[in-house]
């Protein structure tokens, strides 16, 4: 099934409702991207997260693992979630208030290939996007992954991998837009520096707010922070002390612990069907290290609200 340009045309027309107005392309497999409703922009609040879609028939980066597509597939919109990021600081180096964008932010990785053998079907296209150019928005923010369970005086702790980072640059943002007393530390874990593509933002944030620390971490190029996993990092007592550096307390009674990324590195619990009963998943994850040292996450279905959140859209 060949396309015609009007047939192209007319399902952008029909199911493209958002414009491409920024793009930064960080590396060749990392970028940043903005991208603005036709529609007002909702309401959110950071950590939360929406989705885009392009069609099948969209060009596709080159490198990336083949596809084999039946005819009837190209006028199919491939949508996925990604959470909403933010540079958090505007284009004249002032604290952004990102309520009042008409746009939003986010931080993609390119997925050439899965170990699985399923195809990535859409980061390979986003990343043919120029300026301009037009995309499926999902009119809906949503997510429980917020700071609504916190309070002004509270240690935050932002745990992530790659571009799990993304909600929680809207969450520092949030919390330093609204003046928030704890203290914030913020880590990172990726293969190599050039994967860091806010650090230089990390690194002005703590030049400018004492409450706030920021973690890069590799796991295969040494930085001045260290080379090591976020697991380590809780686990030697390093994270402990960051934290107790600014003036906090790394404690179950003081402290909301945030993680987004890999799952291997979040591990969240599952239950075992043929006993019922509740098991971490292995490799240890980060939450079962927090819950040894009195940490609770939380459990929706079991109607639980700890101090240790996460995003679950995998």
């Amino acid at each position: 099934m060949t396309l015609t340009p009007d047939q192209i045309a007319e399902f952008r027309k029909q199911r493209y409702n958002a414009t491409v107005i920024h793009r930064d392309l960080l590396h060749s497999d990392l970028m940043v991207i903005r991208i603005k409703p036709d529609f007002p922009r909702p309401k959110y609040d950071g950590g939360q997260y929406c989705t885009l879609g392009l069609a099948n028939f969209e060009p596709r980066a080159a490198g990336c693992q083949h596809e084999h597509l039946q005819p009837e597939d190209m006028l199919k919109l491939v949508r996925r979630s990604y959470s909403i990021s933010s540079s958090i600081y505007s284009e004249g180096h002032t604290l952004r208030d990102q309520t009042q964008d008409d746009w939003l932010e986010f931080y993609i990785v390119l997925v050439r290939e899965n170990p699985d053998g399923r195809v990535p079907a859409l980061t390979p296209r986003l990343f043919t996007l120029e300026v301009g150019d037009r995309i499926a928005l999902g009119e809906k923010i949503t997510g429980h992954f917020n700071l609504h369970p916190v309070k002004p005086t509270d240690d935050i702790v932002f745990l992530g991998t790659g571009t799990g980072e993304a909600p929680h640059n809207a969450m520092v943002n949030e919390l330093l837009v609204r003046g928030h007393e704890g203290t914030i530390t913020n880590a990172c874990c990726v293969r190599y520096t050039k994967d860091l593509g806010y650090l230089e933002t990390h690194y002005r944030l703590m030049k400018q707010f004492p409450q706030y620390k920021y973690l890069p971490l590799t796991t295969r190029e040494t930085l001045s922070e260290g080379k090591m996993y976020i697991q380590d990092l809780i686990t030697s007592g390093e994270l402990a002390e960051h934290v107790a550096e600014r003036g906090g307390r790394f404690s179950p009674e003081t402290t909301h612990v945030f993680l987004c990324g890999n799952p291997k590195m979040i591990g969240i619990p599952f239950k075992e069907k043929e006993t019922g009963t509740w098991k971490y998943p292995e490799p240890k994850g980060v939450i079962e290290i927090l819950e040894g040292m009195g940490f609770k996450a939380d459990n929706p279905q079991l109607k639980v609200e700890g101090n240790v959140h996460f995003e679950k859209y995998w």
